[in-house]
């Protein structure tokens, strides 16, 4: 159980639940920027005095149906309701991120996505495939060497890694990107290559450690990408993931729906074929 996250996530967890979305009244003097602790106990059906010392943190280790009545009352998603079980010591075994090794169920169904930009990627965001869609889509993602292999230390420390990016969907990436790096962590551990990058963008990017401390959690899908391509213009595109049995890859893949503008782009980019993009190559550090 690691005591002081558990209490920190729990405060930041809190701080963004407004009164209206459990259906309380909000009060003319209010302070906090959230929920009251008094609150969250309440609509957890425990006594403050307990739900207080879960967040300060001097409590007991808390039982696996008091997590779970605290991420009811906090209208916790199923993936932040992992994230605090996993704190507090109910974790799904552990596994390794560190294989550069494309199993070969997820080979099989990349061998038959065609013509799609697809990528299969670890979970520190380092590309192991790549169709040539893809390749012309984002850039060959295999000229990168050491830390630089992984797109969430590119992201932090390279700003080429985030021209494809529109400015104003910036933030929301950066946020996905720690989201994505904090689920990687909380399973593989402090003894992981995992927990060896959040080091190293603890200590090179302010954006990062601040976005740490807000522990953000997300859902393990894409959702829309907007990209800004240098021969093709602006792309409006679906992202799926396929997502091991084991979390260590996942196959990501761009589409567009069939008919729109960002359909004849990116067809148009097929033929168009590979170009080089800002930001390659890079070299950063020796992998862990």
């Amino acid at each position: 159980m690691d005591r002081a996250r558990l209490a920190a996530y729990l405060r930041t967890r809190r701080e963004t639940v407004q009164p209206e979305d459990v259906g309380l009244p909000r009060g003319g003097r209010r302070r906090t920027r959230g929920l009251r602790r008094e609150e969250v106990a309440v609509l957890s059906d425990m006594s403050v005095d307990y739900y207080t010392r879960l967040e300060q943190p001097r409590g007991p280790h808390p039982s696996e149906q008091m997590i779970d009545a605290v991420a009811r009352g906090l209208r916790l998603s199923m993936e932040e309701h992992d994230h605090l079980r996993t704190l507090a010591g109910y974790a799904t075994p552990r596994r390794s991120a560190d294989s550069g090794h494309v199993n070969p169920g997820m080979r099989r169904i990349f061998d038959g996505v065609g013509e799609t930009a697809a990528q299969v990627v670890t979970a520190l965001g380092e590309t192991l495939l790549q169709t040539p869609l893809s390749v012309a889509l984002i850039g060959d993602e295999s000229v990168h060497t050491g830390w630089a292999r992984s797109l969430h230390y590119r992201w932090f420390t390279d700003p080429a890694a985030r021209q494809l990016h529109p400015d104003e969907d910036r933030d929301a990436q950066s946020r996905l990107v720690v989201a994505d790096l904090l689920r990687s962590y909380t399973r593989d551990g402090v003894e992981s290559r995992t927990a060896t990058l959040v080091g190293l963008l603890l200590t090179a990017s302010p954006e990062f450690a601040r976005l740490w401390r807000d522990q953000p959690v997300a859902g393990p899908y894409c959702g829309p990408v907007r990209l800004r391509h240098p021969r093709v213009g602006p792309l409006e595109l679906h992202c799926q993931r396929l997502i091991d049995p084991d979390q260590a890859q996942q196959l990501v893949m761009y589409t567009a729906a069939p008919g729109t503008a960002a359909d004849e782009r990116l067809r148009l980019l097929a033929v168009l074929g590979a170009v080089d993009l800002p930001g390659q190559p890079v070299q950063e550090g020796r992998p862990g």
